[in-house]
C-alpha cells in the first residue's frame, strides 16, 4: 500500500478567509542580498509561485524586484503570485507595527503593489505587543486605506497553543495559517492538532532540516531501500501531510529539483510515499528542533512582564 495525494506544482489551498496560497513557496532566508532578486525570478521562471520573506532577512525589497522582473518580462498578473513577509519582534507593538508597515511598503510598494500575506514572525515578545501588533494588521485588512500598503491576509509564525489561544480570543481576523518548523523529528502532533480544529493552515519550513538529519542512519537506509533521494523522500512526507511547503536554495539546478518533486498539472505522476517508508518517518513523540538555535519558539511563555 501507498500513501498518496493529488497534488501539483500549480495546487493552492484555500484558506479561511478564502484566498488560496500555492502549496509550494521559494523562501529566501539566508539568502544574500546581491543574489535574492535573481534567484527569485529564476524560481518564478522554472515554476514557482510563491515567495517567502522577511523584514528580518534583509532582503524583502530584492525579493520584490525579483517578482516584479518576472511579471513584466511574462506579462503574468501580480495576483498569480503569492508575496509574504514577516514582522520582526522589534516591530512589534502598535506604534512599532505602524511604522513596520511604512517600512515594508518603501521596500515594496513600487514593485508588487500589495503583500499578499503580513505574519508575526514570533510570539517572543509580550502579550501586549503580540495583541497590538494584531490590532494594528487587523485594521490594514479591514481598512486597506488606514494602511502604509495593502495586505490580503495576516498570520502567524512560530506559534505554540497558548499563544494562539490568547491571540484568538481577542482577534476579529483568525490567523490564516501559522509557519513553524515542520518535518519528521518535529511532526508537532498535538499543535497541529489545534490548527486543524481551528481552521489555521500549517505551512512548514525547514521541511529538510536544514541538512541537520540530511545523513540521519534511517533516513539514508529508506533513500537506497527506495531510490528516492533523502530530500524528496522529506519533501513528500511534508506535502503528503497537507502542509504549505517552502523551500530554500542558492543553486538553480536543487530550486529546480525542489520544484520537481510535484508533478506538473496533467502529468500521469502523484506525490506518495510506500506504507513502510511512512510508518518509519512517523515519529509522533519526537521533538528535535534544528532552529532557533533548538530553542523551540513555540514554548516561549506567554507573557515576559
Amino acid at each position: 500500500m501507498t500513501k498518496t495525494t493529488e497534488i501539483n506544482q500549480e495546487t493552492r489551498y484555500k484558506l479561511n478567509n478564502g484566498l488560496e496560497i500555492p502549496i509550494i513557496g521559494f523562501g529566501v532566508y539566508e539568502i544574500p542580498a546581491a543574489d535574492t532578486a535573481d534567484l527569485v525570478y529564476q524560481a518564478l521562471k522554472e515554476g514557482y509561485r510563491h515567495i517567502d520573506t522577511a523584514v528580518g532577512y534583509r532582503n524583502q525589497a530584492q525579493a520584490a524586484l525579483g517578482v516584479r522582473r518576472f511579471l513584466n518580462e511574462t506579462g503574468a498578473l501580480r495576483e498569480s503570485v503569492w508575496c509574504t513577509t514577516k514582522l520582526t519582534n522589534q516591530q512589534q507593538g502598535w506604534e512599532e507595527t505602524q511604522k513596520a508597515l511604512k517600512e515594508i511598503a518603501k521596500d515594496v510598494a513600487e514593485a508588487i503593489s500589495y503583500v499578499d500575506l503580513v505574519l508575526l514572525h514570533s510570539p517572543k515578545t509580550s502579550s501586549r505587543k503580540r495583541l497590538d501588533s494584531w490590532k494594528v494588521l487587523e485594521e490594514a485588512v479591514i481598512k486597506p486605506e488606514s494602511s502604509a500598503i495593502p495586505i490580503k491576509a495576516i498570520g502567524v509564525s512560530n506559534f505554540g497553543v497558548p499563544h494562539l489561544q490568547e491571540l484568538l480570543a481577542a482577534a476579529r481576523i483568525k490567523p490564516v495559517l501559522n509557519q513553524l518548523e515542520l518535518h519528521p523529528w518535529l511532526p508537532r502532533p498535538e499543535l497541529r492538532k489545534f490548527l486543524k480544529d481551528n481552521d489555521i493552515l500549517a505551512e512548514a519550513y525547514s521541511p529538510l532540516t536544514q541538512g541537520v538529519k540530511l545523513q540521519d542512519p534511517e533516513l539514508l537506509s529508506l533513500e537506497t531501500q527506495s531510490g528516492i533521494s533523502k530530500a524528496e523522500l522529506l519533501l513528500n512526507w511534508s506535502f503528503l501531510q497537507g502542509f504549505v511547503v517552502l523551500v530554500k536554495s542558492a543553486k538553480p539546478k536543487r530550486i529546480l529539483d525542489n520544484l520537481k518533486v510535484l508533478p506538473k498539472k496533467g502529468e500521469d505522476r502523484k506525490v506518495f510515499l510506500s506504507d513502510d517508508i511512512w510508518q518509519a518517518l512517523d515519529k509522533p513523540n519526537s521533538h528535535d528542533v534544528v532552529t532557533w538555535n533548538k530553542q523551540d519558539p513555540t514554548e516561549f511563555p506567554i507573557d515576559i512582564k
